[in-house]
């Protein structure tokens, strides 16, 4: 129920088959982000139209609002948002970590405040498994201690111990659980270390000592550093990195990061970029990001993009989009939103193509030239 597959590989770039209890997702793919059990603007039917085969939710949201009991009581998350497909939850981490001034990091967990009621919550590495456990995803990831990765050596250090002592603990628990009920859900490791490839190292070897895992999630590389760090580190750690798993990038969703990333050996990443980009009127195109409130669109009867075979690019003209953000209509909203995440799915669906076919060296240099050096229009 839980097996991953490589078919192809060129250089460090892998095209695999990743086999969960809710079906098979082919790698590298883009899964995207449903915080609160929805994917902003989007139904499951246009996630489905898009060709997602994963979506991520997030732990601490649900568990803040409507509670992780409310959701099992509806039957799970699946049921709850009606998506048949596998889903990923993350731990809550990085989203206690963005309540600065409202949080306090002990050796037993995090004490917060909710962003919604102000209420004090505290969430411990057990408490976070059990959550995801009632929510019932494929995937649950391991509660860590994120920073920043421009985090100092100190800062790195100290949250990078407390998270490998935090997964000690996610994993004791997870297994309680599997032991009632084998086979429903995995838990994947988050490797920390900020930009420091030693803490990189030590964290990977941490990881892999503990137990035989069926993902590993690198964490805390899209959090402030410059894209070159990010790409530094991957390149470090990527040798290093199981061969026979997946390899999970988090928070990483712009065309050009997801494309030097699976270069580096990542298969899946997640991000609100689409979307949130999407809802701002930015789409994504082979050419670079277009602005579509540019007055340049305003009788332009070309499609957003030639290439894409989504609702937006085969039904509305760039003109006719430009005046759904001018005029403040919902419809817009959608629709770039859903163009953007068809246009990151189509990108792992392409990569894998030309890895299969041995292209992809020379496809991907010549993809990033054309999309980083026309800019935004």
């Amino acid at each position: 129920m839980f097996a991953f597959a490589i078919s192809a590989e060129e250089g460090a770039a892998r095209a695999g088959t990743l086999q969960l209890p809710h079906g098979a997702v082919h790698t590298p793919a883009f899964m995207p982000v449903g915080t609160q059990a929805t994917v902003r603007t989007l139904s499951p039917n246009d996630l489905r139209s898009t060709g997602a085969e994963m979506v991520l939710a997030n732990t601490y949201h649900l568990h803040v609002r409507p509670g992780e009991d409310v959701i099992a009581e509806l039957g799970g998350l699946h049921r709850f948002m009606a998506w048949d497909r596998p889903i990923l939850t993350d731990s809550g981490g990085f989203q206690v970590f963005s309540l600065e001034g409202r949080r306090q990091v002990d050796e037993d967990g995090v004490t917060f405040r909710s962003h919604v009621d102000g209420g004090k919550r505290h969430l411990t590495p057990e408490r976070a498994v059990d959550i995801q456990w009632q929510l019932a995803p494929d995937v649950a990831m391991a509660f860590d201690h994120v920073v920043s990765g421009t985090a100092d050596r100190r800062e790195a250090e100290d949250a990078l111990a407390r998270t490998t002592r935090w997964l000690e603990r996610c994993l004791a628990r997870h297994r309680q659980l599997t032991e009632q009920r084998a086979n429903v859900q995995t838990l994947w490791p988050i490797m920390q270390g900020a930009s420091f490839h030693d803490l990189r190292r030590h964290a990977l070897d941490a990881i892999l000592a503990m137990a035989e895992w069926t993902g590993v999630a690198v964490g805390g590389l899209a959090v402030g550093e410059d894209r070159r760090t990010m790409y530094d580190v991957l390149e470090t750690i990527e040798p290093s990195l199981p061969r026979g798993v997946p390899r999970y990038l988090m928070g990483v969703g712009f065309p050009e990061d997801l494309l030097n990333a699976v270069a580096r050996g990542m298969d899946l990443f997640d991000c609100v970029a689409p979307t949130r980009n999407g809802r701002n009127g930015s789409a994504f195109t082979p050419g670079g990001p277009v602005n579509i409130r540019n007055a340049a669109h305003k009788t332009d009867a070309a499609p957003l993009d030639a290439t894409c075979d989504c609702e937006t690019c085969t039904q509305y003209s760039r003109g006719y989009l430009r005046h759904l953000f001018v005029a403040d209509e919902l419809l817009g909203l959608r629709l770039l939103s859903l163009h953007n995440v068809r246009f990151l799915i189509r990108l792992g669906e392409q990569a894998r193509h030309q890895i299969a076919g041995g292209g992809f060296a020379s496809w991907h240099r010549s993809w990033i030239d054309r999309y980083t050096n026309r800019g935004t229009s």
